[in-house]
């Protein structure tokens, strides 16, 4: 079974966990939303970059033909010449300018002359793209620019490319350029790739954190274990003294009434025994009155032991009940001090455990003894009842009265004994005290006994 101290060391760990788990995927998540935001403004900007230097290149290729575009005369001759200078110009490994009629016929290609003369426009790209297509919308409707896979001269490989293409109307003509975008990928790449890499390690960062919390969390979680280890040894060893110390005294006690009660009555009636035996042998007087101090010797000696065996164990609380036994308490305490005492008790027996009733009168005990002691009271009035909260018993005297937290500061046996008492029992102890009045009021949860 899971002690209290280990739901509490799991109580701190796990929220701790758990927070810093959702603070690692909250990490990872923005992490993530702020490395496709830099790839997007990298690929942003080199796409701009890419445009105008597109642009560039095209006004270029445009200049070199303006001329004959516009000379106008024999239009075959003119285009002729266009294409083969056009054909000529490069720029780069990969960079070089192509054509198409607004048919989809290609008719300049440096880089693929065998496209050359034929019509390309249902080809399409790996995602699905008409390419030649768009380039000719582009060119006629849009801005000129297209995005779309073309392998690439040098390598050989498919890349994504950016298209820039214008419309020559007289001629027919679309003549574009392009270039192509694995730089771009490339840099997205990396700056992703980069993200993921300070993830990683802003998560093993976080997780050493977690593993520190949590040592932590154990190292003082087991300093406090040892600690109160160490408390509960400690109390231990005192409650473990005070109860030697409490069987000691107990032993001293009897032994003090042992010695200075039952042992002289009974060497007094052993002596009044051997005077009448040395009468009766000798045929002396007075035999007979020595019998009977003897015999008289030997009753106080019997009443000595009951009383002992009574202050040990009552055998009253056992045949009779509680009310009895705190009635006869109440009693002889009455008899042995004069100090008059009102017992006000239920019509009847009690009906609760042996354990409550004889901690009840092991308090009646305690208390008529303090009250003796310290308390120099001529009144004392008791109150025993069974309610719905349990067994109730209150004990009032008229006495001196005291301060009863100084009382236990000071090392109070006796009150000490009846809170632990009460309190072994959970049960509720209450005590006020001022001059003329001290009240002593203890309060036990009782299950009634069911009845046979």
């Amino acid at each position: 079974m899971i002690t209290l101290k280990y739901k509490i060391l799991a109580l701190t760990v796990l929220p701790l966990l758990l927070a810093i788990s959702a603070v690692g995927v909250l990490v990872k998540y923005r992490a993530g939303q702020l490395a496709e935001q830099q790839a997007a403004l990298i690929e942003e900007n080199f796409m701009a970059a890419k445009r105008t230097e597109l642009k560039h290149y095209l006004g270029l290729a445009l200049s070199s033909i303006e001329r004959l575009y516009a000379a106008g005369g024999d239009e075959a001759q003119s285009q002729a010449q266009a294409k083969a200078i056009l054909a000529k110009v490069n720029y780069g490994d990969d960079g070089y300018f192509f054509v198409y009629d607004t048919s989809g016929r290609n008719l300049v290609h440096p880089r693929q002359p065998d496209l050359v003369g034929h019509s390309l426009l249902n080809l399409t790209d790996p995602q699905g793209r008409y390419v030649i297509r768009a380039l000719l919308d582009s060119a006629q409707q849009g801005d000129g620019y297209l995005r779309y896979g073309w392998k690439k001269p040098s390598s050989g490989q498919l890349t994504e490319k950016l298209s820039y293409v214008v419309l020559l109307p007289r001629w027919g003509w679309v003549i574009g350029t392009g270039i192509y975008l694995d730089d771009v990928e490339r840099a997205t790449s990396l700056v992703r790739e980069r993200a993921r890499v300070n993830v990683h390690a802003s998560l093993l960062d976080l997780g050493g954190i977690a593993l520190v919390a949590v040592l932590l969390v154990f190292a003082g979680g087991l300093a406090l274990n040892i600690t109160e280890h160490r408390l509960a040894d400690n109390k231990l060893k005192v409650l473990a003294q005070r109860i030697v110390n409490l069987q000691e005294e107990e032993r001293a006690r009897v032994s003090r009434e042992l010695h200075d009660g039952i042992s002289q009555v009974l060497v007094s009636t052993q002596f009044h025994f051997e005077l009448a035996e040395h009468k009766l042998e000798t045929g002396g007087e007075g035999a007979v009155a020595d019998l009977r101090k003897g015999l008289s010797g030997l009753a106080e000696s019997i009443f000595e032991v009951r009383r002992i065996s009574h202050g040990l164990r009552p055998s009253i609380l056992d045949t009779l009940g509680l009310v009895v036994a705190i009635v006869q308490l109440a009693n002889e305490f009455a008899q042995r001090t004069g100090i008059l005492v009102e017992v006000d008790k239920p019509t009847g027996r009690l009906d609760v455990p042996d354990d409550q009733a004889v901690a009840l009168f092991r308090i009646a005990q305690e208390a008529f003894t303090n009250i003796e002691r310290h308390a120099g009271a001529s009144e004392i009035k008791v109150q025993l009842a069974q309610r719905n909260d349990g067994v109730w018993l209150e004990i009032i005297d008229n006495g001196r009265g005291f301060d009863p937290r100084n009382m236990e500061r000071a090392g109070g046996i006796g009150l000490r004994n009846i809170r632990e008492r009460v309190e072994h029992l959970a049960g509720q102890f209450t005590l006020s005290s001022t001059t003329g009045h001290t009240c002593l009021r203890v309060t036990l949860p009782v299950i009634p006994k069911a009845t046979p």
